[in-house]
């Protein structure tokens, strides 16, 4: 039983991604993008990045991430294969992913993890990145909060499980390359 979540700024790809490796190894995809609350839609629509600024008062994140870990949890629990979408730009977003909201009480790592999840790091230059946003059309994230997205952003690190995936190459290599760390064992349960 494999959980995968492919994270990166808005217009890295992750929708098409997931959605595409989901497809070719038949697991259920998500799209976290459509558990956001309509207020925080609207919120990002109109040009304002989301708060969660310590202490956890009222944050637009964390019920949000919280959701997310639940869904991640029934699939573990059901023995579900599933991948997910989801930008979790922080080391913190994706500690509420594995953990859930025992993870807003102590931001470090727990010594066995509630979950054992693969981060996959669609990783590239601003630039091109911005091109895509540029283009997209009916998305409620604007192109004028891709920098504070890179600003945020703290890319995965030890120990977390991850793997960082160039978004600058085509689709289907991208694809090969996360199935091939997949059936590689690195997103094995222990």
């Amino acid at each position: 039983m494999v959980l995968v979540v492919v994270i990166g700024v808005s217009g890295s790809g992750k929708t098409t991604v997931g959605s595409r490796l989901a497809a070719k190894l038949g697991w259920k995809f998500y799209d976290a993008d459509n558990y956001h609350p309509l207020e925080n839609k609207k919120k990002m629509a109109g040009g304002t990045p989301l708060n969660d600024e310590v202490p956890y008062i009222n944050p637009d994140r964390i019920p949000w991430l919280c959701t997310l870990h639940s869904i991640l949890r029934r699939e573990d629990s059901s023995r579900q294969d599933a991948i997910l979408a989801c930008s979790a730009l922080k080391k913190m977003y994706r500690h509420i992913l594995v953990n859930g909201a025992s993870a807003i009480e102590t931001e470090q790592p727990e010594e066995k993890p509630s979950l054992k999840i693969l981060f996959v790091h669609l990783d590239g230059p601003i630039d091109i990145i911005a091109g895509r946003l540029e283009k997209r059309r009916g998305h409620f994230m604007p192109p004028e909060l891709l920098k504070s997205q890179f600003d945020t952003l703290e890319p995965p690190s030890a120990p977390e499980n991850f793997i960082t995936v160039s978004l600058e190459k085509p689709l289907p290599e991208i694809v090969l390359e996360i199935e091939s760390a997949i059936l590689q064992g690195e997103a094995s349960v222990e």
